[in-house]
Parts: structure tokens; sequence; C-alpha cells
């Protein structure tokens, strides 16, 4: 009996905690595709808003996608190299590098922003691309790659297969890409999903270091909720949550994909 009331306690509280997080973009989804927000939807419905969205602010869903895929292959490229690193690093430094990897999360987005406004801001080439805010989500986002490689790499022990493969002749390149990135490739999977979704929302950093050609979605999104109304504001929103979940159940399929795979060829080995 008690485990039974236990049990409905859970799904109460999970319940609860869910509606808690999807209610609220349930309403401003609904309210982007409303005539009236303030009558609602006995005002009827209507997609006029959102084809008004699409049509002033696409651009910044085609910038904000192309840094979003921009900013995962340079965290692929730097965080599984930066991981196998620390790997090989005495403890007492690697923690130490973890611990500076973590700054650009601890500090504000904005004191981060303004330091490299410092640094690169006098190359003005630089400082009006659409670079500029790669780097600063690449600054922000790097360390939720390196921190899921670096915890799969010495879950699975990588210096044994690392040795054993040595011992069988295979170079420092052949080991990486045939033996580290191949055991490693959850912990990228899982990193992806971090670096997509914070490189797509972030807006502290983007709003310091972009320009009115380069505008990206969630500065776009803030634009809109300040200077048109409510129902423009809402349907940005909606088409931001149509753009995110594909990309999403993408990385997802991916993930799911490579784990069939993975449990089909020790079944292929033993047949």
């Amino acid at each position: 009996m008690k485990r039974r009331g236990l049990f409905y306690l859970q799904v109460a509280i999970t319940t609860l905690t869910a509606l808690f997080m999807i209610v609220p973009v349930i309403l401003s989804m609904l309210a982007g595709v409303t005539q009236n927000y303030f009558v609602g939807l006995r005002s009827g419905l209507t997609l006029k808003w959102v084809a008004q969205v699409w049509e002033m602010y696409s651009d910044t869903f085609w910038l904000s996608l192309l840094i979003a895929v921009s900013c995962l292959i340079v965290n692929v490229a730097i965080g599984v190299p930066a991981a196998w690193g620390l790997l090989k690093s005495p403890s007492r430094w690697a923690s130490r590098i973890e611990e500076c990897l973590m700054l650009p999360v601890a500090l504000p987005g904005l004191a981060t922003a303004l330091g490299i406004i410092l640094l690169y801001g006098q190359f003005s080439s630089l400082r009006d691309s659409w670079v500029f805010i790669l780097i600063g989500h690449v600054l922000f986002t790097l360390p939720f790659m390196i921190r899921p490689v670096l915890a799969v790499m010495q879950a699975i022990q990588l210096p044994r297969l690392e040795e054993a493969a040595a011992s069988l002749g295979a170079g420092f390149w052949r080991r990486f890409f045939t033996v580290v990135v191949p055991n490693c490739r959850n912990g990228i999977l899982a990193g992806a999903f971090m670096v997509i979704t914070l490189s797509v929302g972030e807006f502290n950093i983007t709003w310091m270091l972009h320009t009115p050609l380069t505008k990206t979605l969630p500065v776009g999104l803030a634009d809109s909720y300040a200077s048109m109304r409510l129902e423009v504001g809402s349907a940005y929103t909606l088409i931001f949550i149509l753009m995110i979940l594909p990309l999403l159940l993408m990385l997802n399929a991916c993930n799911h994909w490579l784990e069939r795979q993975s449990r089909q060829q020790p079944r292929e080995e033993k047949a």
C-alpha cells in the first residue's frame, strides 16, 4: 500500500513538473496563431503573424542555424582532442585546466562578450561578420562538449584500448580515428545536444556581439517582443521551436542508430 502511494506521489510530482515547464510554452505558441491573444481562441486562428515574422526575420533563423552547426563542428574538432589530452595529463594539471575551461560558463555572458570585444573588436572585418558571434558561442559551449566526452573516455578506460592498438602497430592518427573517436561517440552526441541547444538559444553573449546585419534568432525574438504585438513575438517563439525540434530529433535518431549498430556488431562476430 505504501509503495502504491509512493508511486502515485512520484507520478503526480513528475506530471506537475512537466506541466510547469510545458504549459507556458504551449500558451506562447497558441498566442502566435490567434487573431487576438487577449480575446483568446474565440477570436479565431490565423497564420498571418507567423507569415509576418518569417517575412521580417527569416534571415535570423538561417544565421542562427549556420552559427549553431558551425559551433558544433568547431566544438567537435577542438573538444574531442582536448578531452583526450586531459585524459592523458596528470590529474593535478587536468583538474586545473577543467576549472579554467568552466570560467566562460561561470562568468556572466556579458562579461565574456566584453572580453571578446576588447580582444578582437579592433578587427573590423571580423567584428562585422557572424564569425565574431561564433567565437563567443564556442567559448561558452566548449566545456559542454569536453565534459561528456572526457567522462566517456574515463568510463571505458580508453588508455588501455590505445595501448592495445599501439601494440598492434597502430600509429597516432590511426589510433585517434579508429579507437578514440568511435569509442567516445556517445559522449560526442551528448555534447552535441548541449552545444546545438545552447548555441541556438544563447542571448547574452550574442546580444553584445551582434550587429544590425548579424542579428540571430534570440536577439530577433527579444526585438519582436519589445517592438511588436505580443502575437508576433509568440509566432516567433513558435518558429523557434519548430526550428530546434527537428535538430534535436535528428541527433536523437542518430544516437539510437549508433546504439543499434554497436549492439549488432558483437552478435555478428559471434555468428
